[in-house]
């Protein structure tokens, strides 16, 4: 989940730092919010640390704190879709899945689809079905194409281009995304802070719209004027 749209040179030291607080699913879920926030500040996307501790808490009060091996039922936890389902699947328990990321998708635009236009991740995934059961270890495997794929990414223009998928990632500073993450840590750090003081720090027109969301999604909980992070 740390991986998710954040490069590994920035995860290594954090994930260290994070399994050191909290070493299971157990210490994890019965941590305090913001405490799981202050050890995940620096990575950004916050939403991803507070999904990752309500996924140990349904897993502690659900599974006696166990991950399951079975798709579906990862796919029903919290923070987790699809290709996070796949991607346990293959690094945790080491199965042979079709599992497709952006340098998977790079190495087989780069090989199999030369000078192909909007190729759909379709037209890719039965190849990588294919491969990936000719393997001794999924997880070596998809280990290997991700490198590969890393490495591709510096000696050749960037075949994800061509990828019907495709899409600019949208600027991280100034974001809305970007103020969400502000406001809370500001709330993670303080514990409870008022309404209007909270708007007054983050110095922010969208503060209002922000907050309005983060309390609809329920990352906040507002009451007479005053905002703390939800359990």
């Amino acid at each position: 989940m740390m991986l998710q749209q954040t490069q590994v040179p920035r995860v290594v030291e954090k994930y260290r730092l994070f399994l050191k607080a909290f070493p299971t699913f157990r210490t994890l879920a019965s941590a305090a919010t913001g405490d799981v926030l202050k050890v995940w500040q620096g990575l950004g996307y916050n939403r991803r640390a507070l999904m990752l501790q309500r996924c140990a808490r349904q897993l502690v009060e659900h599974n006696r704190g166990i991950l399951p091996k079975d798709y579906e039922r990862l796919k029903k936890l919290p923070g987790i879709g699809p290709y996070t389902a796949n991607a346990i699947l293959a690094f945790a328990f080491d199965e042979p899945i079709t599992m497709i990321e952006t340098n998977i998708r790079r190495v087989y635009l780069h090989h199999f689809f030369v000078g192909k236009k909007k190729v759909a991740d379709t037209r890719l995934l039965p190849l990588i079905a294919r491969d990936v059961l000719r393997v001794a270890s999924a997880r070596q495997w998809y280990s290997a194409l991700m490198d590969y794929g890393t490495y591709l990414a510096t000696v050749t223009e960037n075949p994800n281009r061509r990828s019907k998928q495709y899409t600019k990632q949208k600027k991280f500073q100034g974001s809305l995304r970007q103020l969400r993450g502000k406001i809370l840590r500001h709330v993670a750090v303080a514990g409870e802070v008022h309404y209007v003081q909270l708007v007054t720090r983050v110095g922010d027109s969208r503060a209002v719209q922000a907050i309005t969301a983060l309390q609809k999604e329920g990352f906040l909980h507002v009451a007479k004027e005053i905002i703390r992070l939800v359990a």
